[in-house]
């Protein structure tokens, strides 16, 4: 227990009497809790803390090391202890004129030959020159991957549509990431095979998921044409891999392959190689500038005040939230229809992160960690969950993210529906933050109608999205799940939790084909029989 621990927990105590209402009626209280980083203003007015609480949580950074820590992982230390790799996901964006030597390697000038490689496929695809077994060029791409090979890219394409350029907007763009083949299943039925191009994605060139469904891509190449394998796969599949020589193994060749590298974690690899969908859809430059955005964010992590750099505020709060004032949820709830995907995105990257019971040095951690976090379209979301939030049981702490402009060179309609979302959002974080303190009508209402108040959010408000303040805003939650792990003293970078439900479904595929004896627990062996039963009744 650090010296500023304990003083936190005696603030908390301290506040524990003090609606958030009261907080927020102070002077400059906007003034000295609203932080700026270029087209993003982070807003935590709203949160339970006083000036106090804040220097202690500052105080709190400096005990546990936190500038070392932010160096080490910028520098390529081997943070990640459990691999012993570096995590350099922050490396993927930096620029041509940089220098970093990782482990005998120039990581920049890979990152830019892979960089070079992607333009190459992309502007052949843009300009008709990738052409399908019949010669005729493609108009269809398809991602099949998982987890961050599909949540990354996916995201950040449905938000960056509008910014597609003119070559790309007769390609059709589809993620495909179902182990059961609904999704590849369907997309099939639509898709011409003449002209459909699938990108493989897979760091390990092992997950079962992704393998699973690129066999059956190859089954239907293979039943639509009537040609041999290795000539289907050679014209219409690029792969995406860490693992270039699994890949070669399974029939791809060196020439439609991108590589990136083990110290790239899935959850953080939309930035490398992986993103080739996200440069497909919005073109290279328009990938370049999500980057530097990316970039802008680092810098910004690296060089700032811990007192104004907005990841490291924003993860402070976070443990102050979690650890101090007993919340174990979060909340995501972007105002804009294009973030849709982004609260599952934020689900992995904290989540497979920061769920660790286990610290570094292998010891159990004393104290709570990560929260569950789900999240949804704000407006979708207000008629879905926010009745929990207002006036449930649960104490759960809220991230706003929207845009302050919109449309503007669009129809004033547009405009108007967007000036409504803006208002939502604004209302809902009042509400939440000051209950019945925000109705002005002076009606008195029954208890049912009561609003408590007194939950804690943060707004995020971006100038407008941008494939550059998009950038921006992923790398701001990467460098705050970084921070929260230093302060917690756990390895943000592996994901052992995973790994054994993995081993033993490979285990029970086997008992499922075959008839064979098995011991399992009675639970799974209930359900082994029923399948049976009903595979031998012919239902």
């Amino acid at each position: 227990m650090t010296q500023a621990w304990s003083k936190l927990e005696q603030s908390a105590a301290r506040l524990s009497a003090q609606h958030l209402r009261e907080l927020i009626d102070t002077d400059q209280r906007f003034e000295s809790l609203s932080f700026r980083h270029e087209g993003m203003l982070m807003d935590l007015s709203r949160q339970r803390i006083d000036a106090q609480v804040m220097n202690e949580l500052l105080a709190l950074a400096d005990e546990k090391q936190l500038p070392s820590a932010i160096k080490a992982l910028l520098q390529g230390e081997h943070v990640n202890n459990t691999e012993d790799r570096a995590a350099l996901h922050s490396a993927l964006r930096l620029p041509k004129s940089a220098q970093l030597q990782v482990d005998d390697q120039d990581v920049v000038s890979d990152v830019h030959k892979t960089l070079d490689r992607m333009e190459q496929f992309v502007n052949q695809i843009h300009q008709g020159q990738w052409r399908g077994y019949t010669g005729k060029p493609i108009t269809d791409v398809v991602n099949i991957g998982v987890g961050g090979s599909d949540l990354g890219p996916l995201m950040i394409c449905e938000a960056t549509h509008q910014f597609r350029p003119e070559a790309s907007l007769n390609i059709g763009l589809h993620f495909v990431s179902s182990m059961d083949g609904s999704q590849l299943s369907n997309l099939l039925l639509e898709l011409d095979s003449e002209t459909t191009l699938f990108v493989l994605s897979s760091k390990s060139f092992g997950t079962i998921d992704t393998l699973a469904n690129a066999a059956t891509a190859v089954d239907w190449l293979q039943e639509r044409s009537g040609l041999n394998r290795e000539l289907l796969i050679k014209q219409h599949f690029i792969g995406v891999t860490a693992a270039p020589e699994k890949a070669i193994a399974w029939g791809l060749s060196e020439e439609t392959l991108l590589e990136f590298w083990e110290w790239t974690g899935g959850r953080y690899s939309l930035w490398s190689a992986i993103g080739l969908p996200i440069a497909i859809s919005i073109g290279m430059q328009g990938f370049r500038d999500l980057l530097a955005g990316a970039h802008s964010m680092d810098k910004h992590f690296e060089e700032a005040e811990f007192a104004n750099n907005l990841p490291v505020l924003l993860a402070l709060i976070g443990i102050w939230n979690i650890n101090f004032q007993d919340i174990h949820a979060h909340a995501i709830l972007p105002y804009d229809g294009r973030l849709a995907h982004l609260p599952a995105y934020l689900e992995q990257l904290e989540m497979e992160s920061n769920g660790k019971s286990v610290g570094i040095d292998g010891s159990s951690i004393a104290q709570r960690t990560c929260p569950i976090l789900w999240g949804e379209i704000g407006p979708n979301a207000q008629h879905a969950f926010y009745q929990l939030l207002h006036q449930g049981t649960e104490r759960v702490m809220c991230d706003f993210i929207v845009p302050a402009r919109r449309y503007v060179d669009r129809e004033s309609s547009l405009q108007e529906q967007h000036q409504l979302a803006l208002a939502n959002c604004l209302a809902q974080a009042r509400v939440l933050a000051l209950g019945d303190a925000a109705l002005t009508d002076g009606i008195e209402r029954p208890a049912w109608q009561r609003y408590f108040g007194n939950q804690p959010s943060t707004v995020l408000m971006l100038d407008e999205l941008t494939p550059y303040n998009l950038g921006s805003l992923i790398a701001l939650y990467e460098h705050k799940v970084y921070v929260q792990a230093v302060i917690w003293g756990i390895n943000p970078f592996d994901q052992w939790g995973v790994e054994l439900g993995k081993k033993v479904a490979n285990d029970l595929i086997t008992a499922l084909n075959q008839s064979a004896d098995h011991q399992y627990d009675p639970a799974t062996e209930g359900l082994l029989n029923e399948i049976q039963n009903l595979r031998g009744n012919g239902q």
